[in-house]
């Protein structure tokens, strides 16, 4: 299939009807993938601390500094954690917490050597581009040094996680203390140049515009192209009970419109994940229709969504259960989506 354009994809937002648009992402969808398999991995959402200072208007699980239900996991309750993952046929954990100013680069070493002394059969997905910026900020270090530093002392790959919309409009206006688009994206090339994986993300339907969450596809379709160091993209859709932001849920169609218009667009990004953390386990299945390949993580634990009032959980036999249903082989992966 031929490349798009910004303005094309517009258009087929505009004037392409919603089956019509999930019709075609799934047979972009299905040239990359015509093994008919759906994978998905085995792990577990473990947030190390929920102190931050960004202050993110969309955010209802960080506490700020000094609030009495604050918190910094014990390396002990970590191991716990990890432990219990391992115990549920897991073998990855996602490592993310907040911008912690009491937390250094000796913590982070300290923690990711002890995970591997005592894990090592453990992939750790970790710390999301603000956690590394603020890091090399706070030590004085460049990005680059950072990463590499935390690569030599055992971190496997990089998540998404606070990309939210990379236009500086809107971070300004939903996360004014946190980090810039070109900051974000710096964060992944430097990634990609030491050798990691990572993931790309998106968070809509908030304040941003069509034009906006086109943009945000663009830059990291031009990064892919540069780097092609990306295993996936992952759109969700903001929850807003309990957030300082005041608007409307996206409803489920938009959720798989533009997961189907991603799909198209993002045509270097080997995998599109459904997001039934938000949507639910029936909108998720529907999405691999509408250009999904990949069913995500069995999330044995998830606090930031949670932290909004949604509660969606899949016990692996489930997840099973809903990729053949909708008549697809489902797979175990690793992080880089070599099949287990």
């Amino acid at each position: 299939m031929q490349r798009i354009s910004v303005s094309e994809a517009r258009t087929l937002w505009q004037e392409m009807d919603f089956f019509h648009l999930g019709q075609m992402a799934h047979s972009v969808r299905l040239k990359l993938h015509p093994e008919m398999i759906v994978t998905y991995i085995v792990d577990r959402n473990i947030n190390y601390t929920n102190i931050c200072v960004s202050e993110c208007k969309f955010c209802a699980f960080y506490r700020p500094p000094g609030h009495r239900d604050g918190y910094v996991l014990s390396f002990e309750q970590l191991a716990q954690k990890v432990r219990e993952t391992v115990n549920l046929g897991g073998y990855q954990i996602l490592l993310q917490g907040g911008m912690n100013p009491d937390l250094g680069l000796d913590y982070y070493k300290s923690l990711l050597a002890f995970l591997k002394t005592n894990f090592p059969q453990v992939a750790v997905h970790g710390f999301s581009p603000p956690e590394i910026i603020f890091l090399a900020e706070k030590e004085g270090v460049p990005i680059a040094g950072i990463i590499a530093e935390l690569k030599e002392a055992g971190l496997d790959s990089i998540p998404g996680g606070g990309a939210e919309i990379l236009v500086d409009r809107v971070r300004k206006e939903v996360s004014p203390n946190k980090y810039s688009a070109s900051q974000w994206l710096k964060v992944m090339e430097e990634a990609h140049k030491l050798g990691l994986k990572t993931t790309a993300t998106m968070m809509f339907g908030h304040i941003e515009t069509l034009d906006e969450r086109l943009e945000h596809l663009e830059k990291i379709r031009e990064l892919q192209d540069r780097t092609g160091g990306f295993t996936a993209f992952i759109p969700w859709t903001f929850q807003p009970r309990n957030t300082k932001i005041s608007t409307f849920e996206v409803s489920s169609v938009e959720y798989l419109k533009f997961l189907a218009l991603s799909r198209i667009f993002l045509d270097n990004i080997p995998n599109i994940q459904a997001s039934w953390v938000t949507q639910g386990p029936k909108v998720g299945q529907l999405a691999l229709f509408w250009g999904a390949n990949d069913f995500g993580s069995t999330m044995i634990e998830e606090n930031v969504v949670a932290a909004t009032g949604v509660h969606f959980r899949l016990p692996e036999e489930d997840l099973r259960k809903l990729i053949s249903s909708a008549g697809f082989e489902p797979r175990r992966r690793k992080m880089d989506y070599t099949l287990l």
